[in-house]
């Protein structure tokens, strides 16, 4: 009895912390937009990953989203509009091993112990490169306000994979995701996040089972070239 209600008081202690920090946050954290590429770039206006960001920020009562993104290149990433929402867009460069298409998994799990260094890495938006997170983030703040955002930036990570199985691998912009969280609500709920970010598109995507179903043949068909039909989007 005395161990359940120790539990309960932990329980609640971190209901309440993450309560605090999310009513002082600017972020709404959603999670993982896709699994794989459905079309290249897949978040562009009225492809299906951006309407699904875009669908579900208006039902949290905002009219802007960020998703960030494992960065390929140095050229995209633009924020545009989908429909009435506006999407951000933020993707990082790790300048130790340069662009990695494939999560490290010691990298990961040293990422969980110890935290993330946000000097580890440049970060590009609209074809920008910041050499700080400070100043990405000042940069989208800019973009949101010119663009009238209400409510919170629904945050989003890609999420999507080019080999191997995507139950597994969290993908495009997991370790970015990771470092916006720890930013914004410490270690502690930074995991709290990362748990629902994972699930997020098992409720939420519904695409899920077309992508899971054949994500082999999706992942060949965009490493082969075959799911491109607009050269300006993203990765």
């Amino acid at each position: 009895m005395k161990g359940k209600t120790i539990l309960l008081l932990i329980l609640l202690l971190f209901g309440s912390y993450l309560v605090l920090v999310n009513g002082m946050s600017q972020y709404d954290p959603a999670g993982r937009a896709g699994f794989v590429k459905l079309k290249n770039p897949d978040m562009y206006k009225g492809n299906p990953h951006s309407e699904l960001v875009a669908s579900y920020t208006k039902k949290q009562g905002s009219n802007t989203a960020l998703v960030v993104h494992t960065a390929g290149h140095t050229s995209g990433y633009p924020c545009y509009h989908e429909g009435d929402v506006y999407i951000l867009e933020l993707g990082f460069i790790d300048k130790e091993r340069g662009y990695q298409p494939y999560l490290d998994i010691g990298d990961i799990v040293n990422g969980f112990l110890f935290g993330l260094s946000e000097d580890r890495y440049n970060y590009v938006s609209d074809g920008i490169v910041f050499n700080n997170l400070d100043d990405a983030l000042n940069y989208l703040d800019k973009k949101a306000k010119q663009n009238g955002q209400v409510g919170k930036r629904v945050l989003f990570y890609h999420g999507t994979v080019r080999g191997g199985t995507p139950i597994i691998n969290q993908g495009c912009g997991f370790p970015l995701y990771y470092l916006l969280l720890s930013h914004e609500y410490g270690r502690i709920g930074a995991y709290y996040y990362l748990i629902t970010g994972a699930i997020f598109p098992y409720l939420n995507n519904p695409y899920k089972n077309f992508e899971l179903m054949h994500a082999s043949d999706l992942q060949y068909y965009y490493n082969n070239n075959l799911l491109n039909y607009n050269t300006n989007g993203n990765d």
